[in-house]
């Protein structure tokens, strides 16, 4: 059975955002779902995404604190599988709203209420189904340094500090401004190029 599932298509959480696709702004996130400040941060990014709608998209990133948090684990592959019928944020936000209350057969109250019609959803959570892609986003947090949740990075760049919307907007103003400059930046660019040219023919004739 396990085969199976492997040989089915996953949509893993490095492809999955919520908010415009070709937003010039990426925030990542690195969390979970039973940290009270996971929580709080969550209230802070809806506030961004409806403020910068259009120019900023989140990729949520589990990293799950087992040693301290033990339900947090099922809880992160709960929403990984709302993803597969696309309703990572319905789920992500009512998981949060549970936070207290994430045992599995809890998880499939939850996913209900944010849409999921998967008849094998507990199955699955039982089976640990989508493990694998919590284990690599633990990988990937680990390898880029991360040692506590929430920890957030604008267009690959980490945020540091408690996570406040001045904090957070502040990021990505300065992230938007570095967009903004590049094609100015390429235009500049182009003539000193073409300036190369002359020096080597005066080099030639010479």
């Amino acid at each position: 059975m396990s085969l199976k599932k492997e040989a089915e298509e996953i949509i893993e959480p490095k492809d999955i955002f919520v908010g415009k696709k070709d937003a010039p702004v990426t925030l990542m996130e690195f969390g979970e779902y039973e940290s009270e400040e996971c929580a709080k941060a969550n209230e802070v990014v809806k506030q961004i995404l409806e403020n910068y709608d259009g120019q900023v998209k989140l990729n949520f990133r589990h990293f799950p604190q087992t040693r301290i948090h033990q339900r947090s684990l099922k809880a992160a592959e709960s929403a990984i599988a709302a993803a597969q019928e696309g309703k990572f944020w319905e789920m992500h936000n009512v998981l949060f709203q549970n936070r207290r209350n994430l045992g599995t057969t809890s998880l499939k109250l939850h996913s209900k209420e944010a849409g999921v019609n998967n008849k094998n959803f507990l199955e699955d959570l039982v089976n640990g189904t989508y493990g694998w892609q919590v284990q690599d986003d633990l990988k990937y947090g680990l390898d880029l340094g991360v040692k506590e949740v929430p920890t957030f990075f604008v267009n690959g760049q980490v945020v540091k500090g408690k996570t406040t919307y001045a904090l957070l907007s502040q990021a990505i103003d300065e992230a938007l401004k570095g967009v903004k400059k590049k094609p100015a930046d390429k235009a500049k660019a182009k003539p000193k190029e073409s300036a190369k040219a002359p020096v080597k023919t005066k080099v030639k004739t010479k």
